[in-house]
């Protein structure tokens, strides 16, 4: 059966799940502009010289540059989807009914973008690190790449180890915007600067939304697992579901929750204090939460698994927006 080049294109957009790419541009974007860049601005330094000038730090990182930084990163993801679901056919049969590799998209093109993607973006990732001085973190984009492709190979198929592997990857995203934009202001204002402040402050709160990304991500990979539980049971997988059962993953779903819970509200007590940001975290992250611990602790059917499953994307969607809440915040000052 031949298909019409819309329904490839359409297709091929689902495998790179484009609409995840852009929730990951957009996070780097708002971790540099709604968060560092305030951060830039509230620190001041007096910049050495016949006549000492007293400034805020800025960006030593170009914009076009960052840019090919966010193209590169969704790139080396956007490959990661498609190795991953030319890995899991069977398994995606079973679970969904359905499959893209194997069907529009054949496993031969398939492999062809996965090779391109990752190509173009190792070489993006290698090409700003020399541009910042340091090209040898290009080597990060490398070792991402085979990660993931070891993750779908077999670390997915493992109790816990491809679940972490996911986290740990989905927390890089907003780690990556400040290491690649702390260590040229680090390199120049060190130099130049008579009292520079270090960019510490700038890795602590990139830090805070990347533990959050973790740790969300952790809860929602579970969830998904619980899910896909009978396909991953027929093709042999040893996810947390198929070895300890439901009711573990309930209650590790639960604690992880409460985990999130807990810490975001002591950073709200221990640093920030004000009303917007206990009304954002109540409303939008932990009722949302509370509402997936009851659907994952109540739920015995798939379509509850997946509602929940869901949810958890858009609490994770709320923390990446809190950034606009938390820039205002830095810029007013008002932090203790």
């Amino acid at each position: 059966m031949k298909h019409s080049r819309g329904e490839k294109l359409m297709d091929l957009m689902n495998l790179i799940r484009l609409p995840n790419l852009m929730v990951v541009a957009l996070t780097m974007m708002l971790m540099r502009y709604a968060v560092i860049r305030p951060l830039l601005g509230a620190m001041p330094v007096t910049l050495a010289g016949d006549q000492a000038v007293s400034t805020f730090m800025t960006f030593r990182l170009g914009w076009i540059d960052f840019l090919i930084l966010v193209i590169s990163t969704c790139l080396i993801t956007a490959a990661g989807y498609v190795i991953n679901d030319y890995f899991d056919i069977r398994a995606d049969f079973i679970n969904r009914g359905s499959i893209i590799v194997g069907n529009t998209i054949t496993r031969r093109m398939a492999m062809m973008y996965h090779n391109v993607f990752n190509i173009l973006g190792v070489v993006g990732g290698t090409y700003v690190s020399a541009r910042i001085g340091f090209v040898w973190l290009g080597i990060f984009f490398v070792l991402i790449s085979g990660l993931l492709w070891f993750y779908s190979t077999t670390y997915k198929r493992q109790l816990l180890i491809g679940n972490l592997i996911v986290g740990l990857l989905v927390a890089m995203v907003p780690m990556l915007v400040v290491v690649y934009d702390a260590a040229p202001i680090y390199k120049y204002y060190s130099q130049t600067a008579l009292d520079f402040p270090g960019v510490a402050l700038l890795f602590w709160w990139v830090g805070g939304f990347a533990l959050f990304a973790f740790l969300t991500t952790l809860i929602r990979e579970i969830i998904k697992d619980m899910e896909d539980c009978e396909g991953d049971r027929e093709t042999g997988r040893k996810t947390l579901p198929v070895i300890a059962g439901l009711s573990v993953c309930r209650a590790v779903v639960v604690l992880l929750a409460l985990l999130t819970i807990a810490l975001l509200y002591i950073v709200w007590h221990r640093y920030l204090h004000d009303w917007i940001t206990l009304a954002w975290l109540s409303l939008l992250i932990v009722l949302p939460l509370a509402i997936v611990i009851y659907r994952v602790v109540t739920g015995r059917e798939k379509k509850h698994l997946h509602f929940a499953s869901r949810l958890m994307k858009l609490i994770m969607l709320s923390g990446i927006l809190y950034s606009l809440v938390a820039g205002a915040i830095i810029t007013s000052g008002n932090i203790t």
